[in-house]
């Protein structure tokens, strides 16, 4: 039987993808739980410096599996569920400091629009969508939905969406500043790949200093934002990266980063 998670590992860009193509790649309790070994796992390991997530199939992620709910001998509770699924993932994805690009290939639905919308990148193949589908069935949005989508496209228009459940295209989701770039689907994987690979190959400890900044522009002031990044800056500039910069810069080559 093949695992609900894959993992594939190719020019320091770990891929993973959620492979249950049959429910649209919704969440159960071992998917889930998957996911954050497998996170973990990429977050160790110092030769993988960018994360590439991505559904199997025409789905990218339909969010949680009702099947498990409303079965009671699996049913984990919606406690266990946000305390132990989904809200490890988010905190996983905004704290390891590698850059994590959304591969949003088919709908993204409830918990999986708002899993792709806590990545740094997030592409989308023009057949793409999302849904907050959590009003429908009487639910509130999670997963950081209400912390991330206000802040990426403004109050009124989340508002709108959590609580109508409108489906959004790949199309305006790159209007409303959702997604960095639509992809025609048939150049999809092979553009994320290339993306993947170009960001690498940049320097990734730079890359998760900043990632350290936008968490933190979420809740600080400007004093105290304009103090952090006085700081990383001054950890930015003792590394490896920058030195090699800055010689690739002088000598008039491609700079050769590590990550460092």
């Amino acid at each position: 039987m093949s695992r609900s998670i894959e993992k594939n590992i190719n020019n320091g860009v770990a891929t993973l993808t959620l492979n249950r193509p049959e429910t649209f790649n919704s969440f159960n309790r071992e998917m889930a739980l998957l996911l954050q070994e497998a996170l973990k796992a990429c977050e160790n390991d110092s030769d993988i410096r960018a994360i590439v997530l991505v559904g199997n199939g025409k789905a990218f992620c339909a969010g949680q599996d009702l099947k498990e709910v409303t079965t009671p001998d699996l049913n984990p509770g919606f406690k266990k569920i946000l305390e132990e699924h989904y809200n490890p993932i988010i905190k996983q994805i905004r704290t390891i400091e590698k850059p994590i690009i959304a591969a949003v290939n088919g709908v993204a639905a409830g918990a999986g629009a708002n899993i792709a919308l806590a990545c740094d990148i997030v592409l989308a193949s023009e057949k793409a969508s999302f849904i907050q589908a959590f009003s429908k069935i009487g639910l509130i949005p999670d997963s950081g939905g209400t912390f991330f989508l206000p802040r990426i496209i403004g109050f009124q228009k989340a508002s709108a969406l959590m609580m109508l459940g409108d489906k959004v295209t790949a199309q305006e989701a790159e209007q409303l500043g959702m997604v960095y770039k639509v992809i025609a689907s048939e150049e999809f994987m092979e553009t994320v790949q290339t993306l993947a690979t170009t960001v690498a190959q940049m320097p990734t400890k730079a890359l998760g200093l900043t990632k350290r900044l936008m968490n933190a522009s979420m809740t600080n002031d400007l004093s105290a934002q304009l103090a952090m990044e006085s700081k990383l800056q001054i950890e930015s500039a003792q590394s490896e990266d920058y030195q090699e910069g800055v010689n690739a810069f002088v000598e008039k080559r491609k700079p050769k980063f590590k990550g460092k």
